[in-house]
């Protein structure tokens, strides 16, 4: 038997495979092809205090190496969330992480006091690529002291662990990273979307009907691989690495640069068995390695000659 167990601070996690925010709806959207139980965990899509309606469409474009959307967050706001997605995600039997996002500091907190009363909740996830509204729109994950402050504002007021999801494409990840464990993050993820864009060449429009969205896929692997090899050396928390991982390879590249978990997303869009055929993968290329603990292949990166 291999362990496939892994520990993201206090959480523990069957195996290192997590669906991403965003791609399994409210978490139960792959439930009628596999159990999503069989997973290490599952993010919920991002939830507000109101609902939202999100971008106008087109939402979903397709590259050569990857997918842009532009779905505008759209969700159907914490109360219902509480009132008819929380009770099914309980039948699941799954650890349940619920990424969250605001407008304001206070939107993050509110949320975070809202969500740490529920049961079935294994740790919140901080989305910080929401506009700011206080600050003429400026995305909370740019700003390292806002980062920290809303990171240290949630930890004060909430029970639960909190991981922070921040996007490669900002200008200093590592100084992000650094100010979220300053404020007591619990883990860090990378990464989220690039800030991509498309054009029609027959219209001479944008493919997006909010002109500009956020692109995902194998074209952004090797640029999260890089950051999660930066944040592993930068802080001591755990980093869960995000971002084009397609197969088991995949994985057990993310893992070998420090990754303690993985974040499965669009691949799940193209094939919904795609969590557990790479889980799959995964246990036999440990098995034909001789690997006994997925602990003894995290971080075992070599750099030397």
């Amino acid at each position: 038997m291999i362990n496939l167990e892994t520990k993201i601070g206090k959480l523990v996690l069957k195996n290192p495979i997590i669906l991403a925010s965003g791609t399994c709806g409210y978490g139960d959207a792959y439930q009628r092809f596999y159990s999503v139980a069989k997973l290490g965990a599952v993010v919920t899509k991002g939830i507000s205090l109101k609902p939202r309606s999100g971008n106008p469409p087109p939402r979903i474009y397709e590259t050569y190496a990857g997918l842009l959307n532009s779905i505008g967050l759209e969700n159907i706001g914490v109360e219902k969330f509480i009132s008819e997605k929380i009770p099914k995600l309980k039948k699941l039997k799954a650890s349940v992480i619920v990424n969250i996002f605001g407008e304001s500091e206070q939107e993050y907190v509110e949320l975070a006091k809202i969500l740490n009363a529920q049961e079935g909740i294994s740790a919140l996830e901080l989305n910080l690529s929401c506009p700011n509204v206080k600050k003429g729109g400026l995305e909370f994950g740019r700003d390292p002291e806002t980062v920290e402050s809303i990171t240290r504002e949630i930890k004060a007021n909430c029970a639960l662990p909190v991981w922070v999801k921040l996007s490669a494409s900002r200008s200093d990840p590592v100084e992000l990273a650094t100010s979220a464990e300053k404020a007591g993050a619990d883990a860090i993820v990378v990464s989220n979307t690039l800030k991509a864009m498309a054009i029609e060449l027959e219209t001479k429009k944008p493919a997006l009907g909010a002109i500009t969205g956020g692109i995902s896929g194998p074209g952004i692997k090797p640029v999260a691989l890089a950051s999660v090899f930066e944040l592993v050396k930068a802080v001591k928390i755990p980093v869960v690495g995000c971002g084009g991982i397609f197969s088991g390879r995949d994985v057990l590249e993310f893992l070998l640069v420090g990754a303690s978990a993985v974040e499965i997303g669009t691949a799940c869009l193209i094939n919904p068995r795609a969590p557990i055929e790479i889980l799959n993968e995964l246990k036999e290329y440990l098995k034909a390695q001789k690997i006994s603990s997925i602990t003894d292949w995290i971080g075992s990166i070599r750099l030397d000659d």
